[in-house]
């Protein structure tokens, strides 16, 4: 199991790109695999192959009118098949033994 942190944008259409990530965020939510999006990418849990699909196809789409393309990934992956998307924030609000920001 792989959570993989995405963040993936055209550098040739302005300042403004919202709507080519709002394309790539339907596309991981038509996945059906977990994710959390957050202001600076998008968090996706799941198989390497099935996340890598998913990453190729937001390539992909915005490849078909977009000359330029920032793509950048972390990946951590843990044997087993334990969700780990909550798990990891959960423990460390244990730790503090309070409610912390996510």
């Amino acid at each position: 199991m792989i959570l993989c942190e995405l963040t993936i944008f055209p550098t040739d259409k302005g300042e403004s790109v919202s709507n080519y990530v709002a394309r790539c965020i339907d596309i991981i939510d038509r996945s059906g695999l977990p994710y959390q999006l957050t202001p600076m990418g998008t968090i996706l849990e799941g198989q390497w192959t099935d996340v890598m699909d998913v990453v190729h196809r937001c390539f992909e789409s915005l490849a078909a009118d977009c000359r330029r393309i920032n793509v950048s990934m972390k990946v951590d992956y843990r044997a087993g098949d334990a969700s780990r998307m909550t798990s990891k924030t959960e423990r460390i609000r244990e730790l503090l033994g309070r409610t912390i920001s996510v």
